[in-house]
Parts: C-alpha cells; sequence; structure tokens
C-alpha cells in the first residue's frame, strides 16, 4: 500500500469515526454537562486508538460495526483520562488540543463530571441491545476496563505522579509508561482483532505489536516535548522537564530516546510480519506514522 492509499483509507476511516461518535455523544445531557463532553472528545485528537482498533479488525476480516463502536469506546476513555489528567490536582494544564482544558472552560467540577460520564458512556456503547453478540461485548468491555483500571492507565498515572522529582531508572521508567499509554494503545488493537476469527498466532502477535507500538508512542511523546513547541504539539510543551518528571529523554537522553523508538518500530513490523495475516499494511504504516513524528 503506498501513502496515497493509506492517506485515502485513514480519511475514510476518521470520517466515518467521527460521524458516529457525534451520534454517540449527547448533547441533552444535562445542565451542560453534554457540552462539557462534546467538547472534551470532538472535532480534536489524532485519533490514533480509534484507527488502530479499525486497522486490526479489517487485518482479521472482522464485523465493522462491533469496531466501529469500541474505536468510539477507546476514544472516550482516552478523552475522559485527559479531562481528569489536566485539571489542578493532577497536570495543572490549561491547554489541549490546541484549546483551552475542559476545566479551564467549563470549570473543574463540570470537567470531573464530564470524565465520570465519558468512562461510563464508554461501556454504553459497547452494549447496544442489538449488532454485538453478548459473548463478544462481554470481550471487548473486559479489554477496555483492564487496560484503563488500577492495573493500566490510572495505574501508570498514580506511579507517574508518585515519582515527581524521583529518579527512575528505565525499567520503572518502562513499566510507568506502558501502564499509563502503551496499555490501551495494546488495548486498541485487541478490541480490532477481537472482532474477528483472528487465530492464536495471529492474536499473539497483535498483541505484541500493540505492546511495541504502545511503548513508541510514549518515547516519542517524550521527544516531542522538549522539541517542538506548544502551537505545534496542541499542549503545553516542556511540561514534563517544568514539573521535574521522569521522562525517556530525562532518563536516556534525546539520541537514545529516538533510537529507542525506532528499534520499537522494528519490533512491531516483526511481530507483525509474524502475525500470519494477509494484509497488515494499515498496522505498518500506523506504526510508521507513530515514530516519524520526531522527524
Amino acid at each position: 500500500m503506498d501513502a496515497k492509499d493509506f492517506d485515502h483509507w485513514v480519511d475514510t476511516s476518521l470520517s466515518a469515526f467521527e460521524a458516529a461518535l457525534d451520534d454517540l455523544v449527547p448533547a441533552s445531557a444535562p445542565a451542560g454537562l453534554g457540552d462539557a463532553m462534546r467538547y472534551a472528545v470532538l472535532g480534536g485528537g489524532k485519533r490514533l486508538r480509534p484507527l488502530l482498533v479499525l486497522a486490526s479488525c479489517a487485518a482479521v476480516g472482522g464485523d465493522t460495526f462491533a469496531a466501529m463502536r469500541a474505536a468510539c469506546a477507546v476514544e472516550l476513555i482516552h478523552a475522559y483520562s485527559l479531562v481528569h489528567d489536566d485539571m489542578p490536582c493532577m497536570d495543572n494544564d490549561v491547554m489541549r488540543r490546541g484549546k483551552p482544558t475542559t476545566h479551564v472552560a467549563f470549570g473543574e467540577a463540570q470537567a470531573m463530571l464530564a470524565g465520570d460520564a465519558m468512562q461510563a458512556l464508554a461501556f454504553d456503547v459497547l452494549t447496544p441491545d442489538d449488532g454485538i453478540a453478548p459473548a463478544l461485548q462481554a470481550r471487548l468491555c473486559a479489554l477496555l476496563a483492564r487496560s484503563s483500571g488500577y492495573d493500566g492507565m490510572a495505574g501508570g498515572q498514580a506511579i507517574d505522579l508518585a515519582s515527581i522529582g524521583k529518579a527512575l531508572d528505565e525499567c520503572t521508567l518502562r513499566d510507568m509508561h506502558r501502564r499509563k499509554t502503551g496499555v490501551l494503545l495494546q488495548a486498541s488493537v485487541m478490541m480490532g482483532a477481537a472482532c474477528g476469527p483472528a487465530s492464536a498466532q495471529a492474536t499473539q502477535a497483535l498483541s505484541e505489536y500493540g505492546a511495541a507500538l504502545g511503548l513508541a508512542f510514549q518515547v516519542v511523546d517524550d521527544i516531542l516535548d522538549v522539541t517542538q513547541d506548544s502551537h505545534v504539539l496542541g499542549k503545553t510543551a516542556g511540561k514534563d522537564q517544568d514539573a521535574n518528571k521522569p521522562t525517556y529523554v530525562s532518563v536516556l537522553g534525546l539520541g537514545a530516546a529516538r533510537t529507542l523508538a525506532q528499534e520499537l518500530r522494528r519490533e512491531a513490523k516483526r511481530a507483525l510480519a509474524a502475525s500470519g495475516l494477509a494484509d497488515v499494511s494499515h498496522l505498518s504504516l500506523l506504526a510508521d506514522s507513530v515514530v516519524e513524528r520526531v522527524n
């Protein structure tokens, strides 16, 4: 697949995704809550997690309706985590996706409630009355819950907050970022795979691909935090350094962090090559797009 075909797939997929997400996030939630929810999740972001769900589903020949629901659910979880992460009690940031953070725009209480509501909505989206078999609903809910809870994203965020001002070795830093960022990206891949008849070989390979890609994404984020300005990032640049948080750049150095990102891309592609799947081009090019953000 060439770059033009890939770009067309991304544009088509995101157009369908944005329409589905817009339909699922209610403007009618009471007391302005719907406005805060829609502000937080619509019209912005890289949408990498939904694209991973859809690409993985395509690779295994899966159910596109279930995959689109899963794509919306994982983005709702991601968006809720950003709303809470930006609040004064955590990272205290004022810009996200090029606009004021949700608590700046709507107040802290409304932002907290919007995050809570989006988390609940994610699981509602995965359990429609029709269209997804109950066993698949349960599998998707389990993957999303485990990746976003204490053993995944929330646990990683707790470690992140507890590590401010501390010197971490690379092994500990890797575990923190695996939980905080990597596991939800890996779950996105596995949710897409769950929508189709993936073999044990393919499932294991996709899991390994997701793990490598998830870590690569965080390594690249750490690099961009010190090499790009806020206008390019759409969020406050240098925030981790200013907060004295350990990152891959602070622990390994910029050059070694760049080298690690490239090695993780190769690791992700080796996993795809071992999957036995006929066409993993979308997933392979998504790995390229993650790492090449540093160029």
